[in-house]
């Protein structure tokens, strides 16, 4: 049939930003004997969430609040902000396309680097606005260059993710607090900050809800270890955080997600014993990396990135060659960060099968 798409959506390719591992499972009749490459939390979730969900089960028949109530007036509460700074979404995948649909049409431009999450790109696209981008420096994103792309096109938006993914690299929260501060009139930083229960101290900038410049992205996704519940939040000025509701799906949270967050959030005690797990995951991963003779680089999140020496080239084929031995990782996708192979935090389980299937890997590899 000749489709009447819109003329945004006929130009654009059917693209699937991440092929799961349950594709690539179908696809070889044989399940990942170790699941480190989506920067999943493999420590789990909370007992106590798990338990709040389970009994939120027996509520499912009901729409989830539209409102998300009870969930921002805790993460207000956790913050020290009004529920009103808060938006809640169906991530921060699912955030991002709200946040482009409010800012981008057809021509509009918005700056990121080259090689950063590809998600944000793909929610731009659909919108029909135009990615502008400058390369990382020093494997890091490079927050000076990102705020001179923002003048020279007059963006709306512009992207920096802290830590970054792919990179696990990061800025300390004053460089990111002056980056805010020389934005142009009219731009508004997506601050992603997915990674941040896992950086240093004096990473992340503190919260001023004042600033109307400024969108900041967490996630339940990754410490919480709720990824499949697709949950997240934005936090924001008032009124850029109330224009959400224009446009948001408001019973895209389900009440599971809801129920789940909800508890996550409570139980510190569980979020900082994963922190702990991930930064001895990391020390493992170091290790593997270096008896191997490749570099790993350093990290402020749940994976790391290993400099496999060579090219994009070689490093597919070590990410191929894992595979084979059924080894779930990942890579950056541009030049020169695809050198790297990147592997998320796993279990000493996950790491001892990393460990015996990364020298063949690599021997097969060259």
């Amino acid at each position: 049939m000749n489709y009447r798409f819109t003329p945004v959506v006929e130009n654009l390719p059917s693209t699937v930003p991440f092929v799961g591992p349950e594709a690539q499972e179908r696809q070889r009749g044989v399940q990942f004997r170790a699941r480190i490459g989506a920067n999943e939390s493999v420590f789990g979730p909370s007992p106590k969430a798990v338990r709040a969900m389970q009994q939120e089960a027996l509520q499912v028949w009901k729409y989830g609040d539209p409102e998300n109530h009870d969930l921002k007036e805790a993460l207000g509460a956790h913050h020290g902000i009004a529920p009103d700074n808060i938006v809640v979404g169906e991530g921060i995948d699912g955030l991002f396309g709200y946040t482009a649909r409010l800012f981008v049409s057809p021509g509009v431009p918005v700056a990121t680097s080259l090689g950063a999450y590809p998600t944000f790109n793909y929610q731009v696209a659909a919108c029909g606005g135009q990615i502008t981008t400058v390369p990382y420096r020093d494997d890091r994103e490079d927050p000076d260059a990102l705020l001179a792309l923002t003048r020279e096109h007059r963006a709306p938006l512009v992207y920096l993710a802290n830590p970054d993914n792919p990179m696990g690299s990061w800025w300390d929260a004053a460089d990111v607090q002056r980056m805010i501060e020389n934005l142009p009139d009219g731009a508004v930083l997506c601050l992603d900050e997915a990674y941040g229960d896992f950086a240093p101290a004096g990473t992340l900038p503190e919260i001023d809800v004042t600033d109307s410049r400024l969108l900041r992205f967490r996630t339940f996704s990754k410490a919480h270890g709720l990824a499949g519940c697709r949950i997240g939040y934005a936090i924001g000025e008032a009124q850029l955080i109330k224009s959400f509701d224009k446009l948001r799906n408001h019973f895209g949270v389900n009440r599971l997600a809801q129920a789940g967050a909800l508890a996550s959030l409570a139980d510190r005690e569980h979020l900082h014993e994963v922190v702990h797990k991930v930064a001895r995951a990391r020390e493992r991963i170091a290790a593997i990396a270096q008896e191997n003779q490749l570099r790993p680089l350093p990290s402020a999140a749940n994976f790391m990135a290993i400099d496999c020496g060579r090219d994009g080239d070689y490093a597919g084929r070590v990410v191929a060659e894992l595979i084979a031995r059924n080894v779930f990782v990942r890579m950056p996708g541009v030049a020169p960060l695809n050198r790297c192979i990147r592997v998320s935090a796993g279990t000493d389980d996950d790491l001892r099968v990393l460990a015996m299937a990364l020298p063949p890997a690599l021997q097969a590899a060259r």
